[in-house]
């Protein structure tokens, strides 16, 4: 091939060296030239909003998946990790994956494209999105904060919020939003005074304690409990690969992959029934 490799062509050959023998590889400067072993699943992880570091989740994914390639028996599994649906897009388009792990809104944002089904969940400590909360430091009903500025860096999917976090409690449309880019900011934006209430997720609220000015501030309202992590397969994803990590997917963080899952506070993977959010799926869809 002539042809210059893509940034993306480029991690994933990095990638594919960690789940291939040490013999394929002559060297580093020859690892953008690795290709994928034939057989290799394809996985996605779309983690909205999540605290710490990409590079070092992306780390867990691929120790994770190569753990679950010698369960299922798969000659190599390889996947990306994600914080933005925008940017996963692009990386679904070019590799097809069959199968993806998700936080509850890109699941339900990426579904109908996609042709998701659910096959599980987990719950993920501290990385957020199991439950929302209204805070604020001079508020103290939900009905107080509306009409008042509402800090959020939870507010790129409206709907979501709209329809199936808020229950039908509230809109954004009820509040002057102010919205943020990372989950200490919106935080702090209630305790400095740059806004009057905030929507956060169980991740941000568990912090406030560790936050200069973090006492002063409570919840005014609670979310439904909802699942951390969604684990799916693509409508593209062939009915072999989909038996095959049905019957594992329990067992993902066992053995070799307890490590991964513990290093990324992912636990308990249980499986669901295809219809399981079904309710929340037609709210979504509307």
């Amino acid at each position: 091939m002539t042809a210059r490799p893509s940034s993306l062509a480029i991690a994933l050959s990095c990638a594919a060296a960690l789940l291939v023998p040490p013999v394929a590889v002559a060297g580093a400067a020859q690892l953008e030239e690795v290709a994928q072993p034939a057989g290799t699943v394809g996985f996605i992880v779309v983690r909205e909003n999540g605290s710490g570091s990409a590079s070092a989740a992306q780390s867990y994914l691929d120790a994770l998946l190569t753990s679950l390639a010698k369960r299922a028996g798969w000659p190599a599994a390889s996947g990306k990790y994600f914080t933005k649906r925008s940017k996963a897009k692009k990386f679904i388009e070019e590799t097809k994956p069959s199968f993806g792990f998700f936080s509850f809104g890109a699941y339900l944002g990426m579904r109908k494209a996609n042709g998701l089904t659910a096959m599980g969940v987990a719950d993920a400590n501290a990385t957020g999105g199991a439950q929302y909360f209204v805070i604020s430091k001079s508020a103290f009903t939900l009905d107080a904060c509306k009409g008042k500025t509402l800090a959020s860096n939870h507010a790129d999917d409206a709907r979501f919020v709209d329809v199936v976090v808020s229950g039908d409690a509230f809109d954004l449309a009820d509040f002057e939003l102010v919205e943020t880019k990372r989950p200490v900011q919106t935080v702090k934006a209630v305790i400095n005074g740059e806004a009057e209430c905030a929507l956060i997720d169980d991740a941000q609220i568990s912090t406030l304690a560790t936050i200069d000015g973090g006492a002063a501030v409570h919840p005014v309202w609670a979310s439904e409990a909802m699942p951390a992590v969604i684990i799916a397969s693509f409508g593209s994803a062939p009915a072999e690969q989909v038996d095959t990590f049905a019957k594992h997917l329990e067992a993902l963080c066992e053995g070799d992959g307890k490590g991964a899952c513990d290093a990324a506070g992912l636990t308990a993977p249980r499986k669901v029934e295809a219809d399981a959010f079904a309710a929340q799926q037609a709210a979504y869809d509307g």
